[in-house]
């Protein structure tokens, strides 16, 4: 099989879907792999590092999607990147198809083989390749959050730990997941008041004797919720419905009432978002106040940790990757239950139901078109 992995087009997203060591794996299952020039840079790997992996150089991404059998990405794709894909190519990336109606038609149209990291599942329930990036993106949301909360940046001007005599900043965590839990170490660490909250009484009970006080935990009712959002300094939304667009936390009139220069760090803005008031940013314009409270809503975060997050991902990818060149796509997709969770698209239909419903298309299981 020919994999491709073009540059990503996405603003300011330094990602790429394969690194050298990827590449060397896969060419010495014996696929042929093509790297668009450039493609690595953001990430710290050079066209001579994916030479010397085996893999091809193609000057342009037309050039890679022409002759690839599998397309192997970071982000969703963009509109015109559609227009290259050709009937029954695989394309192998994040795709958020829930918050993305356009993209999910363009797919269908395109009759390709669509699937997506964030709902491939493993034996234990999890989503493997969704956790990388969200212990990425949890580790980075109270960083992120905190410089949104310097004054020179329109908050309220408090450092998140405080110092000796003046209390620190009170972060909300909602959502007691793989990014909240990373998100609440992490504000934690740097000395912050930590609440989590969260609907299943098993985690908090996790959380509470693996973490021992170092945050406190509670439940996610409205009331609740709404209570310590309007008391917090900084608030950091980490729920997910996998494949699914994000539940609304907070409503408005919650966040009218929040603290002047407090923070909201919106992490599932891929899935639409969790924050009535949560608008796609990017890292080139990363913040904006709306009721006097400043939202961090980047929809790429771990984009701006390339080296780290490109490596963890690969981590991940590389055995499906590998999976998908072996055997193709039918044959590999009908072996393996979990990466069949994770097909979206495939001959013009729908096959994840959340996303289904979440763009008011029809459901047709993943299983039957095999």
């Amino acid at each position: 099989m020919i994999v491709g992995c073009p540059k990503e087009v996405k603003e300011q997203e330094f990602r790429v879907g394969m690194t050298p060591a990827t590449v060397a794996e896969v060419v010495k299952n014996g696929h042929q792999v093509l790297i668009e020039t450039n493609a690595g840079d953001g990430a710290g790997f050079t066209d001579t590092d994916y030479v010397n992996a085996g893999a091809m150089i193609c000057l342009t991404a037309k050039e890679v999607w022409d002759k690839s059998d599998m397309i192997v990405k970071v982000k969703e794709p963009k509109l015109f990147e559609t227009d290259m894909m050709t009937p029954n190519r695989i394309i192998f990336t994040y795709l958020h198809l829930a918050a993305e109606p356009q993209l999910t038609a363009a797919l269908q149209a395109k009759n390709v083989i669509a699937i997506a990291y964030e709902t491939i599942t493993d034996a234990k329930g999890g989503l493997p390749l969704l956790a990388p990036m969200s212990e990425v993106a949890g580790r980075l949301a109270p960083q992120v959050g905190s410089w949104a909360m310097q004054k020179a940046n329109g908050g309220c001007g408090k450092l998140l730990g405080g110092v000796p005599g003046v209390p620190p900043a009170k972060v909300l965590v909602i959502g007691g997941g793989i990014v909240g839990t990373n998100a609440a170490r992490v504000a934690a660490g740097m000395g912050a008041d930590v609440v989590v909250l969260d609907r299943s009484v098993d985690r908090m009970r996790y959380l509470d004797d693996t973490y021992r006080g170092v945050f406190k935990t509670g439940y996610a009712n409205s009331l609740l919720t709404e209570e310590f959002a309007i008391h917090a300094d900084m608030v950091i939304g980490a729920v997910l419905v996998p494949g699914a667009s994000a539940p609304k936390l907070l409503r408005e009139g919650t966040i009218k009432q929040m603290k002047p220069g407090s923070v909201l760090v919106d992490v599932a803005i891929d899935q639409g978002g969790c924050f009535e008031t949560s608008q796609v940013t990017t890292h080139a314009d990363p913040i904006y106040e709306k009721h006097g409270v400043i939202h961090y809503c980047v929809g790429n975060m771990p984009g701006a940790v390339a080296q780290t997050s490109t490596q963890a991902l690969n981590n991940a990818t590389a055995p499906f990757i590998i999976e998908l060149a072996n055997k193709g796509a039918k044959i590999a997709l009908g072996d393996n239950p979990h990466l069949l969770n994770g097909l979206n698209v495939a001959q013009g239909k729908i096959t994840y139901k959340a996303v289904a419903d979440a763009v008011g298309g029809t459901y047709t299981e993943a299983k039957g078109l095999l």
